[in-house]
């Protein structure tokens, strides 16, 4: 992607917006990445807050996916513990409906975990179906939309 093809954004429209679950991945790999696209012309949206356990999504950031032109998911080994990242990944997928939108980033984690929702993933989302066992749907869309996204291709990253 060029740079280039993101200079002329107009004020309230983010280029990219960019998910991510900030205990796992903030301190090394998005500090990085946020500062790299950044330097390359790329307006991110990043909510760098502390989130309290058990908030919703505030209209501001619905509104910054909805937004975007595209959302990077870095999709880290607690990610799917966070129903703060589930609900932004649910909206990302209902918002970007052309694969070339959304762009996954595997960070030391494989594809095939998140797709089949194995190891902290299938322990993330028992959980999830415990505490939500009056609402399994909503743990069925997070579960659908990571499928959705796993099977994008993107890139793995490892830090070994």
């Amino acid at each position: 992607m060029a740079s280039t093809s993101f200079q002329n954004v107009s004020h309230g429209e983010y280029d990219a917006f960019l998910s991510f679950r900030g205990e796992d991945t903030r301190k090394r790999f998005i500090g990085h990445l946020y500062t790299a696209l950044n330097n390359k012309g790329i307006y991110v949206f990043m909510d760098d807050k502390q989130l309290e356990k058990g908030g919703s999504i505030s209209p501001n950031l619905l509104k910054a996916i909805e937004e975007s032109r595209i959302s990077i998911i870095v999709l880290s080994k607690n990610y799917a513990s966070s129903t703060w990242c589930l609900d932004e990944l649910l909206k990302i997928v209902e918002c970007k409906n052309r694969e070339d939108q959304i762009f996954p980033i595997f960070y030391e984690v494989e594809p095939t975990v998140v797709r089949k929702q194995t190891a902290s993933f299938g322990e993330a989302f028992a959980k999830h179906e415990e505490f939500f066992r009056d609402n399994i749907e909503k743990v069925q869309k997070w579960r659908h939309a990571l499928k959705v996204v796993a099977n994008i291709l993107g890139w793995e990253l490892k830090d070994r």
